[in-house]
């Protein structure tokens, strides 16, 4: 046996840093990228002027049932607020639209641009490059919810006072504990939107058009939105991905309530895996031409 025979061959790790690295570098270079950025750091801007010309400054009452209203009653008082309502502003639609974008474009944008086929030579293969554009498009979740929440801040302490915070529950916290809240919602956020990069991916790898992909894939969350709202189904809507989005308005009560959330995050954990799996089983079959 010759040595080249005695020496087992390494399998191939599922995982590389620099590829991730060079991933998201690239991703984020991209004039798209920057483009949804802006956008999404435009709405608070453009939320927070709105209110101050509304109100002309003046202190607005608490309150309000829904998490919109109670959150914009209270940016007059409180700046800070205005982080709350441009999350509950963009997370409808805004925030989920930039990530099917990315999403969408991840695996048919390199089908149709021909460089697919250069990307899965060795080291890369297939799995390890899907892990790799999901956690790209996972990292766009948390820096496009990041930088909602920072440009809110910003135009929140600019246009109006800062102090303590009055959570919805009645209660009063300090501004310290305050931010502490906001980076958990703004992280909060961020996981509920997992489950729109896994469908966006799984659309990614059905086609080598990736204006299809991600018009697609932001079709369908208007759509699902749409069914969400449905009275007559509400037998499903609570399996729909949207259904508790606005659950992290709960981190702002005293004591915070759970129910939702865990709710939230186990239905973005689960079209993680059922969306993920099904985009696995079809991009490792798939003939790759371009």
């Amino acid at each position: 046996m010759s040595q080249a025979e005695a020496v087992p061959r390494r399998p191939r790790p599922l995982w590389s840093l620099g590829l991730l690295r060079s991933e998201i570098g690239t991703t984020f270079r991209r004039w798209r990228t920057l483009a949804l950025l802006a956008v999404l750091a435009g709405v608070p801007i453009l939320v927070g002027i709105a209110v101050k010309i509304e109100t002309g400054g003046r202190p607005g009452g608490g309150g309000g049932g829904e998490v919109g209203p109670a959150f914009i009653s209270q940016v007059t008082n409180n700046g800070l607020f205005l982080v709350f309502t441009s999350l509950a502003v963009t997370l409808p639609f805004f925030l989920p639209m930039s990530i099917g974008v990315i999403a969408g474009d991840s695996i048919a944008g390199e089908a149709h641009g021909g460089t697919l086929r250069y990307l899965l030579v060795a080291p890369a293969g297939r799995t390890r490059l899907l892990l790799v554009k999901y956690a790209t498009t996972l990292t766009f979740c948390l820096v496009g919810t990041l930088v909602v929440a920072l440009s809110a801040l910003a135009t929140g302490a600019l246009l109006f006072p800062l102090g303590d915070v009055t959570l919805l529950s009645g209660t009063s916290i300090s501004f310290g504990e305050g931010l502490l809240r906001a980076l958990a919602i703004a992280c909060a956020v961020a996981l509920s939107l997992v489950g729109v990069a896994a469908v966006g991916l799984f659309i990614s790898t059905l086609t080598s058009s990736g204006i299809a992909a991600m018009a697609t894939t932001v079709g369908l969350l208007i759509t699902v939105q749409i069914l969400d709202t449905i009275p007559q189904l509400d037998a499903i809507q609570p399996y729909l991905f949207p259904h508790y989005w606005l659950s992290f308005a709960d981190l702002l009560r005293d004591p915070v309530y759970w129910d939702q959330l865990q709710k939230n995050f186990g239905l973005q954990a689960l079209y993680a895996v059922v969306f993920g799996s099904a985009a696995w089983a079809r991009f490792t079959t798939r003939d790759i031409t371009a």
